[in-house]
């Protein structure tokens, strides 16, 4: 009697053999740490946003709505600049209440989550020890804040837009979309740039000083209640304020949102924020650099 032979069983593929393993590269690990971090400002939200919108509603509550309402001096009278275009003072305000809840903003969301990455929790070993070397880690936390103080200004947009008084709404014309698309990209991404630059040069025990001696200064003399041309009475103050980079940000608004109301000439706020992205984003990377290696 012969033996029937069986063809032997090939043996089942490993789950190591049956998927091929995933080689992480540059876009892919950048792309995964920015889903990171919208996660954690999705589950924030309220909170972080919240903030955001706290000061221009009210600001733009009580100076568009409540003195027009009792009669105050000067709260719905047109300013200099915009008395010929025959708008009223929330004409002014929605470009600069909008660009500085995006520059503040955007400061702020990388100033504080780094001061706790880089000192208290040291969490930014883990970040380093990601397939992406710092410089680009440096990139990624200034896209990132970037991304939020974008989000934090369109927020802002419509609160300042509709809160007024009867006949004190503003005049908004957007006359052209791209000047408004290219200030809005450029001025968060220049101002998360300049709060990751800040935040790696301060000490942590100093962030208070940060904001009685910058922060405060930049928004009072940042054009967002008067536009920059409005200045021109007090001519050295007009000159002094041209190092603040939050008057560009609110002039190529103005000039976006607001034609009819005097502002910069393109080429001045578009070429500051160009090299002021560029120039800021290159020393926040070197100063990130040096703090994560220490």
């Amino acid at each position: 009697m012969t033996a029937v032979s069986t063809p032997a069983s090939s043996p089942a593929p490993s789950p190591a053999s049956a998927a091929p393993a995933v080689r992480p590269t540059l876009p892919r690990t950048f792309l995964a740490m920015m889903a990171r971090e919208m996660r954690v400002m999705r589950k924030n939200f309220v909170a972080t946003f919240a903030r955001v919108l706290a000061q221009p509603v009210l600001f733009v509550f009580v100076f568009s709505y409540v003195l027009p309402k009792i009669g105050g001096a000067g709260a719905g009278t047109m300013s200099a600049a915009s008395r010929g275009s025959g708008g009223t003072f929330s004409t002014v305000l929605v470009p600069g209440l909008v660009g500085s809840a995006i520059v503040m903003q955007a400061m702020m969301a990388v100033i504080f989550p780094l001061m706790m990455e880089l000192n208290w929790q040291r969490s930014i070993t883990d970040r380093a020890l990601a397939p992406l070397s710092v410089p680009m880690l440096a990139v990624q936390k200034i896209t990132a804040a970037g991304v939020q103080a974008l989000i934090g200004g369109l927020l802002v947009f419509p609160c300042v837009l509709f809160v007024h008084a009867s006949g004190q709404g503003p005049k908004i014309h957007v006359s052209n979309w791209a000047t408004l698309v290219v200030v809005l990209v450029l001025g968060s991404l220049m101002s998360s740039a300049a709060g990751l630059w800040l935040g790696t040069l301060l000490d942590p025990q100093k962030v208070q000083m940060m904001f009685a001696l910058v922060l405060l200064p930049m928004s009072m003399l940042g054009c967002v209640y008067y536009p920059w041309a409005a200045m021109g009475h007090i001519r050295w103050l007009q000159i002094l304020v041209l190092v603040n980079p939050m008057v560009y940000v609110n002039e190529g608004l103005r000039a976006a949102l607001t034609p009819q109301v005097g502002h910069m000439s393109a080429w001045a706020y578009l070429s500051v924020l160009v090299v002021g992205t560029v120039l800021l984003t290159w020393g926040a990377m070197r100063t990130f650099t040096r703090r994560v290696l220490q």
